[in-house]
């Protein structure tokens, strides 16, 4: 194997040790955390935007729109939140989920949640995933060019495939990396461990329960809890409709018959 194909090599190994200093996150500083940061550890933006709905819809704040979208029902109430509040001011006509956590002022504030996480330990920074992502794909292409462009033979060509396949099977490996390191993921397991999801609603009458509910186990938990909301609003699955903002066609403040103090304050009520 010539020295060529050990400069390929060495630079993939460069790479991917980059990558992986990129991808160490700190220990985990606390693990108590509110309702909307475990969503987001669990299902990204769009389950922290649910949340914030849920919270929002609690205090009369949001209801159900037409054809799968939210609407503003009032003022958000006394919060000072930073999500539930970029949530609400962004319902200046009724979106769906998909469209309602694309818009500004939702977006500054789950990236402000998602900054604080990644300080915390408990979140790989989007900035620097993506890096670590684009240098692994670099490492595994970077030995596969010097295969290519040194064409070695015979006993060479086995070793350079041997020493080659090293950084390549791990980057490749560490490109399925979630953005939750382990801590955060035992962090979710030992909460749905401590808190299961009840067997039935009436159960649970505290509405911070909910929200924890909520934040661990997502369309079950909007199922059990919140069902015409999450239904009419469009809140469960990969539902949502674009109607409103996404297609020009909103309405302010379209009702659809529910009170403005539906769900509001009880725990099991939707």
């Amino acid at each position: 194997m010539g020295a060529d194909t050990w400069w390929f090599i060495g630079a993939s190994c460069g790479q991917l040790l980059l990558a992986l200093s990129l991808l160490r996150t700190r220990s985990p500083e606390r693990t108590e955390l509110a309702p909307q940061a475990l969503a987001l550890l669990r299902g990204g933006r769009r389950a922290v935007v649910v949340v914030a709905l849920v919270a929002l819809h609690q205090r009369g704040a949001v209801a159900a729109g037409r054809k799968g979208t939210i609407r503003a029902n009032g003022g958000p109430g006394r919060t000072r939140d930073p999500v539930q509040l970029g949530v609400h001011s962004s319902l200046r006509r009724a979106l769906g989920i998909r469209v309602l956590a694309s818009q500004p002022r939702a977006r500054r504030a789950v990236d402000a949640l998602r900054a604080e996480l990644g300080r915390a330990g408990l979140l790989r920074p989007y900035g620097r995933l993506r890096v670590a992502r684009v240098l692994l794909v670099c490492a595994v292409a970077t030995v596969a060019a010097g295969l290519l462009i040194t064409r070695p033979s015979g006993a060479g060509l086995a070793l350079a495939l041997g020493l080659g396949a090293v950084p390549t099977v791990i980057a490749s490996a560490l490109l399925f990396l979630p953005p939750t390191p382990r801590a955060a993921r035992r962090l979710l397991a030992g909460l749905r461990e401590r808190h299961p999801l009840p067997a039935h609603r009436r159960e649970v009458t505290d509405g911070n329960l909910v929200l924890l509910y909520v934040a661990l186990y997502g369309d079950p938990a909007l199922a059990l809890f919140l069902p015409r909301f999450s239904r009419d609003g469009g809140l469960l699955g990969q539902g949502g409709g674009t109607d409103g903002y996404a297609t020009g066609r909103g309405w302010f403040g379209g009702g659809d018959g529910w009170g403005a103090g539906e769900g509001g304050g009880g725990g099991g009520s939707d």
